[in-house]
């Protein structure tokens, strides 16, 4: 069974950490995680996937075990990030990959493929419940759970925590919320557990108003896209679904039920539907 594997790379004078799942020489597929998160978050999928796939997840720059900016009101942004992953792209050798995006790692692979520097190397993508505009209430949530920054005395108040506070992933099983306990916390110099996140990645969010926008640049994308939606979400809208249908023929959209944002992609029917799409026929 293919195990992971951790590497360390420089890009835009940060030191990035990255999963590697599969073997080398096999196609390549980024999965970018959501705004909190950690790339430890897609360990179940990037498995699976990683038979047919060498899978990359990367920690974006002030989550995980990837260094923390000195200037985060600078390069906590989507625009720093895209070319921050158009280098790793660079530097791995990569002309071509799938890419695979949640919440913001889908608005990074959304400027991907508009900029025609980037756009001819993703064959093919995935947006994980996001689409080009974020709506003024989901906006406003965020900025208010990303500023949380509670502490805990053991992994088991930070699993029960995180299963309470993250049920809007739908149902996952005790291993899932273990391990993402694990792999999203670290110890502070008080030894209590914190969220494994610089509380500075918020600073950005003081200049949006939820007018910001990508509708400009969705339909001059050009490759297969699967929008994945859950029923419940606040940050994909169905409206704004239905838009990007719309406005750009290579889409096409699943709405998971029972879920909200986002969908874990954890579940075996879950990461079916992924395959199916990334595996198809051209």
């Amino acid at each position: 069974m293919p195990s992971i594997n951790h590497h360390f790379i420089t890009c835009r004078n940060l030191e990035i950490h990255y999963t590697a799942w599969g073997a080398p020489e096999a196609p390549k597929l980024i999965m970018w995680h959501g705004l909190s998160r950690t790339g430890r978050d897609f360990d179940e999928i990037a498995l699976s996937l990683s038979d047919h796939y060498y899978v990359i997840c990367p920690d974006t720059p002030g989550r995980g075990l990837s260094q923390w900016s000195s200037k985060p009101e600078e390069e906590y942004v989507i625009p720093f990030y895209a070319g921050l992953a158009l280098e790793l792209l660079d530097k791995l050798g990569i002309d071509e990959c799938d890419w695979l995006g949640t919440s913001m790692g889908g608005l990074i692979g959304m400027v991907m493929a508009m900029l025609p520097e980037s756009a001819p190397r993703i064959r093919r993508m995935v947006l994980n419940d996001v689409g080009p505009e974020i709506p003024a209430p989901a906006l406003e949530r965020i900025k208010v759970y990303a500023n949380i920054q509670p502490e805990f005395d053991s992994i088991q108040e930070l699993q029960a925590w995180q299963a309470q506070i993250y049920q809007p992933f739908g149902q996952n099983t005790p291993a899932f919320w273990r391990r993402m306990a694990i792999t999203s916390s670290r110890r502070k110099s008080n030894g209590k557990l914190a969220l494994h996140y610089d509380p500075a990645l918020t600073l950005p969010f003081r200049h949006m108003s939820g007018d910001e926008h990508l509708w400009d640049g969705w339909p001059l994308i050009q490759c297969p896209m699967l929008i994945i939606r859950g029923a419940l979400s606040d940050l994909l809208l169905p409206e704004h679904a239905e838009r990007m249908l719309a406005e750009n023929p290579h889409a096409q959209l699943v709405t998971f039920p029972d879920v909200g944002h986002a969908p874990t992609l954890a579940s075996p029917a879950q990461i079916q539907v992924v395959r199916d799409f990334l595996l198809g026929p051209s």
